[in-house]
């Protein structure tokens, strides 16, 4: 049995980016409907990362973004959370709200509560790629959102899953209407059992 990402093969991250590649066309798919609008996706780079690294690629610790985390539970137990710029968030929430960009550094309560709709479309995309794939019960939670700073935001599944010091997923995508285009990024916490859960319902073991 394996204690962390590191310890995983090339095999069992071919796997993971699979899901990761899947939930991203599923999500494509949901925020077509969500906006009415056709929604294309460029081709999602799904990564198993240092944490660290993570955190350099989306702009650093001190950069500020808007943030939509859905715990989920069951027979898979974890976090995703999806994170977007300040300015790609009032983007697409103003598609959902139907407002202009005002000019203001926050989001309006129309557009907040369109954040949290996004969430919950994006979390049932990506997590119901794991469950069709591996047949396994997940819940979700209600989407909490948050305006912060990117270290801010991560230290809240930091403490309950220690990635700091491990790897996790992470997929980095860029959404296509005919007007606008928006770029995302989604981080996937669990934990090792987990992990080794679904690789058991695939097939493959840990």
């Amino acid at each position: 049995m394996i204690t962390s990402y590191t310890e995983l093969s090339d095999e069992y991250i071919d796997v993971l980016k699979e899901i990761g590649n899947i939930g991203a066309g599923n999500a494509a798919t949901s925020l077509g409907v969500l906006l009415d609008e056709d929604v294309s996706i460029s081709v999602p780079s799904v990564r198993i990362e240092d944490f660290n690294d993570v955190v350099n690629a989306i702009g650093g610790s001190e950069e500020m973004c808007v943030a939509v985390l859905v715990n989920f539970s069951g027979e898979a137990r974890g976090v995703v959370l999806f994170i977007l710029s300040i300015k790609d968030a009032k983007g697409i929430t103003g598609i959902l709200a139907s407002e202009e960009d005002d000019g203001s550094p926050g989001l309006s309560d129309m557009k907040l509560s369109g954040i949290k709709e996004l969430g919950n479309i994006l979390g049932s995309s990506y997590l119901g790629s794991i469950a069709t794939l591996t047949g396994m019960k997940v819940n979700l939670s209600i989407p909490h959102v948050a305006i912060d700073m990117i270290g801010a935001i991560l230290a809240v599944p930091v403490s309950e899953y220690g990635a700091a010091d491990s790897k996790v997923m992470f997929i980095d995508e860029s959404f296509s209407t005919k007007e606008r285009r928006f770029h995302s990024h989604v981080i996937m916490f669990t934990d090792i059992e987990t992990l080794g859960n679904i690789m058991d319902r695939l097939g493959l073991s840990i």
